[in-house]
């Protein structure tokens, strides 16, 4: 099957399953990809649905900010 076939067998599966309402999407936490603002470390944040700014410490320094 060619990549086009396959695509359009999975959105009918889709929306088959969704007329049927077998699927529940829900919108769920969002993990936000933060870099410390002083030593540069990456830190992975946990965001609650409807916020943009998540306050966190850094992992290996401990500085506190926020994201933006």
């Amino acid at each position: 099957m060619s990549k086009q076939s396959l695509r359009e067998e999975a959105e009918r599966l889709i929306r088959e399953s969704m007329e049927k309402k077998t699927i529940v999407i829900k919108q769920g936490t969002t993990r936000i990809e933060a870099v410390c603002g002083k030593c540069g470390a990456p830190n992975r944040v946990q965001a609650e649905k409807g916020q943009t700014r998540v306050k966190f410490a850094c992992k290996n320094c401990g500085h506190k900010q926020e994201t933006l």
